[in-house]
């Protein structure tokens, strides 16, 4: 059955399970924080593709996105920093710093959901040149499970280039927010699609 995009967003607007905007989120690197990193991404208007995070299968690179409403999004990262409280080892995958940008604009620009399933039979059914779609998922082992459905991830092939005018910021906290506009140029806040905090979303 096809929808008209109205009768797409109110079907979308009526559960609490799903949203229209797709979620990246960032973090910070060896030269900058979190926020400055965010803004380099704007000023860009670009996301690079990951390759080496050794969650990327095959040659291509790819950018990542969680496609959950705000409330579950904040409970990913929450979940993320109460592992690393836990386990000092931990790997830090991503920061509530990011960007949303509406689920159709993604989709148009080669957007897709990947496709979880054990990595090795994926890429039997698979062409190599769409291994980038592919993320690990195996409840064989009840000692060692890998499972990463609750992002619901999508993922773009190569790089995403973006319109500021689509664009709607992620921060964690008013104090973040704050910060966030004595760094950011005008131009480029009044360019942006809007400002979303997190941490009210969870309180």
């Amino acid at each position: 059955m096809a929808y008209t995009s109205k009768e797409w967003l109110n079907r979308i607007r009526s559960r609490t399970d799903m949203s229209s905007y797709l979620f990246h989120l960032t973090k910070s690197n060896d030269f900058l924080d979190g926020k400055d990193v965010l803004l380099k991404i704007l000023q860009e208007k670009t996301l690079i593709g990951s390759k080496n995070s050794g969650y990327i299968i095959g040659k291509n690179k790819a950018v990542c996105f969680q496609d959950v409403p705000p409330y579950s999004l904040s409970q990913n990262c929450f979940h993320e920093q109460q592992i690393r409280k836990l386990n000092s080892w931990s790997k830090i995958r991503y920061k509530p710093i990011g960007l949303a940008f509406p689920k159709h604009y993604v989709y148009q620009k080669g957007g897709r959901p990947v496709i979880y399933d054990e990595s090795s039979l994926a890429k039997e059914y698979l062409p190599e040149e769409e291994w980038w779609r592919i993320v690990d998922f195996d409840l064989t082992d009840k000692s060692k499970i890998t499972d990463w459905t609750h992002e619901r991830e999508w993922r773009v092939k190569g790089d995403f280039t973006f319109d500021l005018s689509k664009a709607v910021i992620l921060l964690p906290t008013s104090k973040n927010y704050k910060e966030f506009l004595d760094r950011a140029p005008d131009s480029l806040l009044k360019g942006i699609a809007g400002v979303v905090l997190l941490d009210p979303v969870l309180s």
